[in-house]
């Protein structure tokens, strides 16, 4: 009889403790893990955003490059802001190159081709980049081909693949912004595109 009542008295106390704990641990756990699955798989939307764009290579056009121990590598400095203002102009025979096929510069923010001489935006989040976009202009951007997402703009000039990335997610796009949007902001004024040339003897 004292076995059976001393085993009544431990389940009743982790019954009174489960009813006393439980109900906030688990609705706390359920809410981190909705929100890591909603972030695919990270803590919030900028960590999944800043893993997108790794991995979707942004920082090889978008970020300068400079020289170190193993050759060229990023410009930790000057993440993701684009062509640098101050660079000197491209020294190439732009009616050859567009003729002939592309050529880039060894930082990768400039190109030359077919549509002429285009340099690598700033999407940081100063107002020379990205700072003042609304998200519906990022996704028209991505989703749409039109620079700074704006209906009467330009079309986006290659070698921005965004025929490629127009087809991630609302969800993935959001998360891309967010993350862009919290970077650190580097004023950087990229020049406009040049026009392309006449092919030589034309």
């Amino acid at each position: 009889m004292l076995r059976i009542t001393t085993a009544c008295v431990i389940f009743s106390a982790v019954i009174i403790i489960s009813c006393n704990e439980s109900p906030t641990t688990s609705v706390k756990a359920a809410e981190e893990t909705v929100a890591t699955e909603n972030y695919g798989g990270f803590k919030s939307r900028e960590q999944w955003g800043e893993h997108l764009v790794t991995i979707c290579a942004c920082h090889d056009c978008h970020t300068p490059k400079k020289v170190g121990p193993q050759g060229m590598e990023l410009d930790s400095s000057m993440f993701l802001s684009g062509h640098p203002a101050q660079s000197p102009a491209v020294d190439v025979n732009h009616k050859e190159m567009q003729h002939k096929g592309l050529i880039v510069t060894n930082d990768l923010t400039t190109w030359v081709g077919p549509w002429g001489v285009s340099y690598t935006a700033n999407i940081t989040s100063d107002a020379t980049g990205i700072g003042s976009w609304k998200e519906e202009q990022f996704f028209k951007a991505i989703r749409e081909g039109k620079f700074k997402g704006l209906d009467n703009n330009r079309p986006i000039l290659p070698p921005m693949p965004w025929p490629v990335y127009k087809n991630m997610t609302d969800d993935e796009l959001k998360a891309i912004f967010a993350y862009l949007k919290s970077t650190k902001p580097i004023k950087n004024v990229v020049p406009p595109p040049v026009a392309p040339l006449a092919a030589p003897g034309k």
